[in-house]
């Protein structure tokens, strides 16, 4: 490389939103670059044009922007290796196919579909290994010629004799024969380029230095060695990290219905936690501290703590790191991100109800459900008993009287003096304290359980409360 800074790359294909996965490589990406001081780039890789959805860059970049995943070169910043976007550097690739083929490294083929298709039948007849069987490396005159016709045709690696090895930051020392290698087609016959030669290409052009990517890649790292060694450049430093599994074991995709993480962000998640929990899918900090900010992160993360076996997804891990990071958001930051899951509400509204909210939230999208009996009218729902079980008319009618009288005397003015006067009343009656209070939660919330309803019927206020009593008293008799 030209120098010793740490450059790093997130190159997305746009076939859809990203999910945990995903954005997992990239937060690797992120903060293997920024634990360094170094640079990030994003790159789109859309040269697969069969599988590319439109509109889906848009939607990475957000994705990414909204987990706070600056990069330092790409679109929307642009950079001296513009353009970005692969299908916008088509004449590169071309460019570099054909010195390959100049320099002996690669040769032009123009086996049909269909031949292709009967040599593999034939070698799985014979148990053997599905490869190219290189008849058009013998024949390049000829194939000129059928080029020359208008006849179709690829650009394909010659795969070098030998062994190729390098040491994988995460999975160590790793060893391929050549002989086991397929002759990988780099330039495609509609004269895009397959994966390997832009990959190559743009990240040595790019001055890329560490390539941290999936271990599905493994594989393919040979091509890519094969390929630095063709042009005669330096390989930038290689770290396949693990896959990342659902909670049924299986990978985790868009293919199996994994939630791209803008949906999470819908949800109520924080992108601090999300990115919290992302971090953790195969990295450990080498002690017990789990919760991170992002800029803990940066300090912390180095590519020798990932674990090369398999991650995990665990929902509940995210649930509670989301938890822990709101209820370290101060007043001003949740009165702003609870504005989209209490459409309506006022600034001040809000800030009166995180006393309320914050200990009690999973995602901001439990204050919708929390606050619904503060915000609106209730309803009894059907299957809500009236009195709760445990209870019997008489302890509620007492519970619900001395509520009223309470708050009538005053009482929500002392909410301590409050919860344990009513407290009193249901163990008088030989009642636990928690059945007791169900009637009050039933009575001024339509739900048994939610929000504390001394602090509740405070926010509602002395008329809004008396009122839901009334009537929970009148369906009593």
């Amino acid at each position: 490389m030209p120098d010793a800074r740490v450059r790093t790359r997130f190159a997305p294909s746009p076939t859809g939103a990203l999910h945990f996965g995903s954005v997992r490589t990239a937060l690797f990406a992120w903060l293997t670059a920024r634990h360094a001081g170094g640079d990030i780039i994003v790159r789109i890789e859309d040269t697969d044009q069969e599988r590319y959805i439109p509109g889906t860059e848009a939607l990475i970049l957000e994705t990414l922007s909204w987990l706070g995943l600056d990069w330092n070169e790409g679109p929307e910043v642009g950079g001296p290796h513009d353009p970005y976007i692969q299908s916008l550097r088509i004449a590169i690739y071309r460019e570099h196919a054909n010195t390959l083929v100049a320099g002996g490294n690669a040769y032009w083929c123009t086996c049909t579909p269909a031949r292709l298709a009967a040599m593999r039948d034939a070698q799985r007849a014979q148990s053997k290994p599905t490869r190219y069987d290189r008849r058009c490396l013998a024949r390049q005159a000829e194939v000129a010629q059928e080029r020359a016709n208008g006849m179709a045709a690829v650009v394909r690696l010659l795969m070098p004799e030998g062994v190729t090895e390098w040491d994988d930051l995460v999975r160590g020392h790793v060893s391929f024969n050549n002989s086991d290698i397929d002759d990988q087609i780099l330039l495609k016959s509609d004269g895009f380029p397959t994966y390997h030669l832009a990959v190559v290409v743009d990240d040595h052009l790019m001055e890329v230095s560490h390539v941290i990517r999936s271990d599905e890649w493994i594989p393919s790292t040979p091509k890519h060695l094969a390929l630095y060694a063709a042009f005669g450049w330096d390989a930038p430093s290689f770290a396949h990290v693990p896959a990342v599994l659902g909670p049924d074991h299986q990978k985790l995709s868009k293919r199996r219905g994994a939630r791209n993480v803008l949906e999470y962000g819908e949800l109520g998640y924080l992108p601090s936690a999300i990115v919290n929990a992302i971090a953790l899918l195969g990295w450990s900090s080498g002690d017990e501290q789990e919760v991170f900010t992002p800029e803990e992160l940066c300090e912390r993360f180095t590519l020798d703590r990932v674990n090369s076996a398999a991650a995990i997804f665990d929902p509940k891990r995210l649930d509670d790191l989301n938890g822990i990071h709101i209820r370290r958001m101060s007043t001003d930051e949740l009165v702003e991100g609870l504005e989209f899951h209490l459409p309506g509400t006022s600034k001040e509204t809000r800030r009166q109800l995180i006393p309320l909210l914050r200990e009690r939230m999973v995602t901001l999208g439990d204050a919708t459900r929390l606050c619904a009996p503060l915000l609106g009218e209730i309803t009894l729902d059907a299957d809500v008993e009236f009195p709760p079980k445990k209870v019997d008319q008489a302890t509620a009618v007492a519970m619900i009287d001395a509520c009223m009288a309470a708050i009538e005397a005053g009482g929500l003015e002392d909410q301590p003096a409050l919860l344990e006067q009513l407290r009193a009343v249901g163990e008088s009656r030989g009642v636990k304290a928690r059945d007791a209070f169900r009637v009050l939660y039933v009575a001024v919330l339509g739900t048994a359980a939610g929000l504390p309803v001394i602090e509740a019927m405070a926010f509602l206020g002395k008329e809004k409360s008396l009122q839901r009593l009334r009537e929970a008293r009148a369906r009593l008799g």
